[in-house]
């Protein structure tokens, strides 16, 4: 062989050689790096959570934690639980799956929610045929119902022209779970009385006006004082206190 082939053959095995050590050491190194995640997110999650319908409506405290048994790492149900939540009831431990998967599980292991973080300390996780289910730091849950009640009072429903087309007040009188009873003023834009709200409630730092035919408008927060209904529109539609 001649030797610049030879000098080219030999560049070439040893760049083959190169790249089969670099993914021999990433292969390696991957199942460290998603074990040293999986101990992460275990140590994180151990603590107060409030397990919960998407709105809050029926709620249930557990307490994850980290000894271990059999069936997984142990987990306490507050009682009332399996009352709010039926499939509780089915739940005997608790582990984390690949990076960022919570399973709450049966005695065989197996799944009866997995949950995954979608904000800061809250978890989402989908049950067939029932819909989707949150799991939130109980301290920050707390937090949000709190916060409720700094919102009741008197409003107005302004356009973004600065017209005035509703007046409502915001109580909290509690018709369910994280529901409050909110009232409409006389004289209301048709599109306001159409819509019709009955109930109003904080839900992932969004404020949810509901109608007694289950319609949802959502506002966010500019500041203390205003909200703004989303998705936003060029002719925007606020929330302003009186």
């Amino acid at each position: 062989m001649p030797r610049a082939a030879q000098s080219g053959f030999m560049r070439h095995s040893l760049n083959g050689q190169a790249c089969l050590l670099a993914l021999a050491a990433v292969l390696m190194i991957a199942p460290d790096a998603v074990a040293q995640d999986a101990r992460s997110l275990t140590k994180e999650m151990v603590g107060e959570w409030e397990l919960s319908t998407a709105g809050r409506d029926k709620t249930c405290i557990v307490t994850l934690k980290s000894d271990s048994t059999p069936q997984g790492l142990k987990l306490e149900f507050d009682k009332g639980c399996s009352a709010a939540l039926p499939f509780t009831k089915n739940i005997v431990a608790w582990s984390v799956k690949g990076l960022d998967i919570v399973r709450l599980q049966d005695a065989a292991g197996q799944s009866v929610i997995d949950v995954t973080e979608v904000e800061s300390g809250i978890f989402e996780g989908l049950r067939q045929g029932e819909g989707v289910y949150l799991l939130q730091n109980l301290a920050a849950a707390r937090a949000l119902s709190k916060s409720a009640d700094q919102l009741i009072g008197d409003w107005a429903m302004v356009r973004g022209s600065g017209k005035a087309i509703c007046g409502l007040t915001l109580t909290n009188t509690e018709t369910s779970p994280e529901n409050f009873a909110v009232y409409l003023k006389p004289r209301c834009d048709p599109m306001v009385t159409t819509f019709a709200p009955t109930v109003w409630r904080i839900e992932r730092g969004e404020l949810l006006l509901r109608s007694a035919k289950g319609e949802i408008w959502r506002f966010e927060a500019d500041d203390n004082a205003q909200w703004r209904r989303v998705p936003d529109s060029a002719d925007p539609l606020l929330l302003m206190r009186q």
